[in-house]
């Protein structure tokens, strides 16, 4: 059952990336689910908030946060279509969540599996479970569609 949830949600953190391909933003999304429900979305923003820190996975955090009235997302799973980078992972495991599942891996920022493993680490008070791989063909995909377009683009000016 696991597995079926999981590409359910997963496709809801792809329609965050959808968005957020609609409009210029590097396609990124995300949703944090606890009992069954989505309670945060997110996509990034980064462009349009003129923001460092508005990544997908912050921005479902933040929702979240404010639909629990917490900032302790116990019994949280964040379904985020590129593994998280290291600013994202590090409020993953602050935000208490309790497993992530990715897409894809991002070899150039990827803090979970590619660069670093900093949800495993044992010296940190917290440690996240992992799933990687969830739609991983669509959700690369729509990175590559994303960049391939930038790049022409850029081209053409």
């Amino acid at each position: 059952m696991t597995q079926k949830n999981d590409q359910t949600y997963m496709k809801a953190a792809l329609n965050e990336a959808l968005q957020a391909y609609m409009i210029g933003e590097v396609p990124i999304g995300a949703v944090v689910v606890k009992d069954g429900q989505i309670i945060g979305r997110g996509h990034n923003l980064r462009e349009h908030l003129n923001d460092g820190v508005a990544h997908a996975e912050i921005m479902a955090i933040e929702e979240a946060c404010r639909t629990l009235r917490s900032w302790r997302l116990i019994d949280c799973e964040l379904y985020v279509t590129i593994e998280p980078c290291l600013m994202c992972a590090g409020a993953i495991i602050n935000s208490r969540i309790k497993r992530v599942i990715f897409g894809a891996r991002d070899q150039k920022a990827g803090a979970v599996a590619s660069l670093y493993e900093v949800m495993a680490d044992a010296r940190l008070n917290h440690q996240v479970t992992v799933t990687e791989g969830v739609l991983q063909t669509a959700c690369s995909q729509i990175m590559k569609t994303f960049f391939r377009a930038t790049r022409k683009r850029k081209k053409q000016k």
